[in-house]
């Protein structure tokens, strides 16, 4: 924790000659500054050890201890310490070897109020920010920590969670299962329909735990981050997702898409969640409308200074531009939306991949106008 220190700079001056320690003690004290003096190292140390200062000026030649050992020293017992050391027009090297070791600056001897003033206060500026900058990275430390912290434990929840509700949902599935076989085709009508929506929302509920563990895994692995050739990638994808659906899906046009470096088996989450995304709403083209001849899916990318800019577009219905950033939201399901199978898990599960990698994700749209989906991954360095 950083000491409590004075509103008015605390300055340890040490110099062996007592008459011009003594002297620049009056002369800076008459200019806002606490000021102590000391003839020695050891009296020095001894006086830091009690109480903190914002500035160690020491002289650079003492017999016993010199200025630079002294200045090591000091920073064992304060790390935030600043040094400065005085020094004569011979030893300037020697004064460059101290600052090496923790000093600050230095100043030459014979002193000169015009010189020292302007030192001391850059020196004490740089303290300034030194001790901010600590604070700083100590407070995102502890917050990193809590947060590091808050993850486990909503881990923890969700797989307590998940447990907890699938033992009674697989009762619910395969009774209502057994029920449907053993007794479906002796129901009325009506009866048939409840028992039928009781299995239907029992899956649908299994389903949505089994979409909100993904959810949480996809923070949890670490990246391995590797060149990708981003086009093959991409034609895997369209080849996998093709297959799966039997040849009834729109075209596709893939343009140049650069490698990157990035965590393959992610990226390539990402690329299936947004293509198979436009294969759905794909769908939903009205036949008649434009483009003529078909729905088409557009993958392409650019390289720019700072990143690689990916972008999915497809000639489905669209949406409203007011609802593009809940589109990641999880468990967010648009108006239209209902009509295309899915849990509104996966643009979530995309985005998070995404900022994992230190890009961003955005999407643009309009009714009737087919939607964009783009994404960055930051340029290698």
């Amino acid at each position: 924790m950083t000491p409590i220190r004075s509103e008015r700079p605390r300055l340890l001056i040490v110099d062996d000659e007592a008459r011009h320690m003594e002297a620049l003690c009056d002369t800076l004290a008459g200019h806002g500054y606490d000021v102590v003096g000391h003839a020695s190292a050891d009296a020095a140390l001894a006086e830091l050890k009690q109480r903190p200062f914002d500035l160690l000026l020491t002289d650079l030649v003492m017999p016993g201890q010199t200025g630079i050992e002294l200045l090591r020293s000091a920073l064992e017992v304060d790390p935030q310490l600043i040094g400065v050391v005085m020094t004569g027009e011979g030893s300037i090297a020697t004064a460059v070897e101290a600052m090496r070791s923790g000093a600050t600056d230095y100043i030459l001897k014979p002193f000169r109020l015009a010189a020292i003033l302007p030192v001391l206060s850059r020196a004490l500026e740089i303290g300034r920010l030194r001790r901010e900058n600590a604070d700083l990275q100590a407070g995102l430390r502890q917050r990193a920590e809590e947060l590091e912290a808050s993850n486990r434990e909503l881990d923890a929840f969700a797989r307590s969670v998940s447990h907890d509700l699938r033992t009674p949902l697989n009762a619910m599935v395969g009774f209502s299962s057994l029920l449907q076989v053993q007794l479906g085709a002796t129901l009325p009508p009506r009866e048939r329909s409840w028992l039928d929506g009781l299995h239907q929302a029992a899956e649908r509920m299994t389903q949505l735990i089994d979409a909100l563990m993904r959810l949480s895994q996809t923070g949890r692995r670490a990246l391995s981050l590797g060149p990708v050739d981003v086009e093959a990638l991409v034609r895997s994808v369209i080849a996998e997702l093709a297959t799966a659906a039997g040849g009834t899906e729109p075209r596709f046009s893939v343009g140049a898409l650069p490698a990157v470096v990035a965590d393959e088996p992610m990226l390539r989450q990402v690329f299936a969640n947004l293509i198979s995304n436009a294969i759905k709403f794909s769908r939903l083209r009205d036949p008649a409308g434009d483009p003529p001849g078909g729905a088409t899916i557009r993958i392409d990318g650019e390289r720019t200074d700072a990143a690689v800019v990916f972008a999915v577009s497809d000639d489905g219905p669209g949406f409203d531009p007011a609802d593009a950033e809940r589109l990641f939201d999880p468990f967010v399901r648009l108006e239209g939306a209902e009509r295309v199978e899915g849990h509104g898990v996966g643009l979530s599960i995309v985005q998070r991949i995404v900022a994992r990698h230190g890009g961003r994700i955005w999407a643009t749209s309009a009714p009737g106008q087919g939607a964009t989906f783009r994404f960055t991954i930051p340029a290698a360095g």
